[in-house]
């Protein structure tokens, strides 16, 4: 089992009429908050860092959540960073443009 951070990008994207499908993004958004990993809300998705099997739960935790909230249909696009014997992290993508 992979046992470094990871980073997943979460894109929650209702295909909803029963309420503004922001209102969805922010129910998800608010399970990642309580996820307890670190995260970075973006304006087209959300960026997790944590081990594989932490991220894989909050994604299942999510689909979960979305049923059981009776959301009527949605995609859920993750993308995935990995790395071979290393940790993948935050700092390493943004210490370029992070002002002194």
């Amino acid at each position: 089992m992979h046992t470094h951070l990871v980073n997943a990008s979460i894109q929650a994207i209702p295909l909803v009429q029963d309420k503004h499908p922001y209102l969805w993004v922010d129910e998800v958004i608010t399970l990642i908050q309580q996820s307890g990993l670190t995260y970075l809300v973006g304006p087209f998705g959300t960026t997790v860092q944590g081990t594989y099997p932490e991220v894989r739960n909050l994604v299942d935790a999510i689909n979960n959540d979305l049923s059981a909230r009776a959301c009527p249909e949605w995609l859920l696009n993750v993308q995935w960073q990995f790395k071979t014997g290393a940790d993948s992290t935050f700092d390493e993508k943004l210490v370029k443009y992070t002002k002194p």
